[in-house]
């Protein structure tokens, strides 16, 4: 566990395991402790470094805009504090644009890459979502804002499985007890980098492997989004999990953690 400054910034981060690094970059609102239930089984094959976000855990939370682009020179400066000349990413939601933001900018440092429900450019769609959550954000108390960003990711085969919704309605309960809540202004400036992300033009020039994944029923980043970066990139593999949403590595735990898994271990 450790905190350097980066890119002019407090940055945390944690590292499990041992092998090849592989750099885990969360989605808009969440720590990188929200890695964990994928974390504890890829440990076992690589070094996992967890990196809180500008914006949110026990990283800076300054006042935005940030961008996707600056987040992923925050990522470049704790590689460099850690030596790592070249890792494997995986990033999630937001965790996805900054991770395109790697490969196009600093593509002798990123060897192989995994994007989850990512976009390469937001539609006014997307755009009114990411402003509505701050807009909710800043009117309800942590408990409604929680019950708003899962019926943002999960889809209606979790909401109607009983044992699932039971743990729903804990999350809720524990979103008014979290030591280190995210503030306003750090969702503010994440959710600018979020809307004003469009690097579409630029994909066609990533080089690394490169495994897209998305869920079939994803209401917060479409699956027409997921498609348009996997046809962006050259070379892509492209999974969409049936009957699952934008949590979808979630809904699917064993098999996105080990179809994951596998895919890295195959890329040398």
């Amino acid at each position: 566990m450790s905190t350097i400054n980066a890119n002019g910034i407090d940055i945390y981060f944690e590292e499990r395991g041992s092998g090849e690094p592989l750099l885990l970059i969360m989605g808009i609102t969440a720590a990188g402790e929200v890695w964990e239930k994928h974390v504890a089984h890829w440990e076992k094959h690589f070094r996992c470094i967890l990196i809180d976000n500008r914006g949110v855990g026990k990283s800076d939370k300054r006042p935005g805009p940030y961008t996707s682009l600056q987040m992923a020179k925050d990522c470049i400066g704790v590689l460099d504090h850690l030596g790592i000349s070249s890792a494997k990413v995986v990033g999630v939601s937001m965790g996805s644009i900054i991770a395109q933001q790697l490969a196009i900018h600093f593509p002798e440092r990123i060897s192989a890459m995994v994007l989850m429900c990512p976009w390469a450019r937001c539609d006014n769609t997307a755009k009114a979502i990411f402003q509505h959550m701050v807009d909710c954000k800043a009117r309800l108390v942590p408990e409604e804002f929680s019950i708003y960003i899962q019926l943002l990711i999960f889809s209606k085969r979790s909401w109607d499985d009983e044992e699932v919704y039971e743990g729903l309605l804990e999350d809720r309960k524990n979103a008014a007890l979290d030591p280190n809540p995210q503030p306003l202004i750090g969702l503010e400036g994440q959710a600018a980098a979020c809307i004003h992300h469009s690097v579409l033009d630029a994909l066609s020039g990533i080089s690394c492997p490169t495994f897209v994944l998305g869920g079939e029923e994803d209401a917060f980043t479409p699956v027409w989004m997921t498609h348009e970066v996997a046809e962006a990139i050259p070379n892509s593999l492209l999974h969409l999990y049936e009957k699952s949403g934008h949590a979808f590595h979630w809904e699917n735990l064993e098999d996105f953690n080990v179809r994951v898994r596998d895919w890295l271990l195959n890329q040398k």
